[in-house]
């Protein structure tokens, strides 16, 4: 065997074996990151700007996501959609934060209110 065919078949047989060992497609990721997304829209995180601004990163990353996957290069689009993924849990908890403060806010206002009221009765 002559040098040249045995660099030939070398690279024949790493060419095989990545082709063998190829990452793939993470679909059960995207279908994940697209949930996480959908509830951070139905929990409102585009009326919270904190929240909104991941949601917008959420989406962007998993359209960018798509097209790596569609592009081959499935193993840097399961960790965009992993940041995709953060990014809309982030957005949920955002909003629901921002849900709770607004609700302690009424409710300290409605106590205001009555202990105005009561300590205009005792009077």
């Amino acid at each position: 065997m002559t040098p040249r065919s045995f660099l030939s078949l070398t690279a024949l047989l790493l060419a095989l074996a990545a082709g063998c060992g190829s990452y793939p497609p993470p679909t059960e990721r995207l279908t994940t990151s697209e949930a996480a997304i959908r509830g951070a829209e139905e929990v409102g995180a585009g009326r919270v700007p904190r929240a909104a601004l991941h949601l917008q990163l959420a989406q962007e990353q998993t359209e960018k996501a798509k097209r790596l996957m569609q592009d081959g290069y499935n193993e840097r689009a399961e960790l965009t959609l992993k940041r995709a993924q953060a990014d809309a849990e982030l957005a949920i908890s955002i909003s629901k934060e921002h849900e709770t403060v607004q609700r302690a806010h009424a409710a300290q206002a409605k106590l205001d209110q009555v202990k105005a009221a009561a300590k205009k009765g005792a009077q």
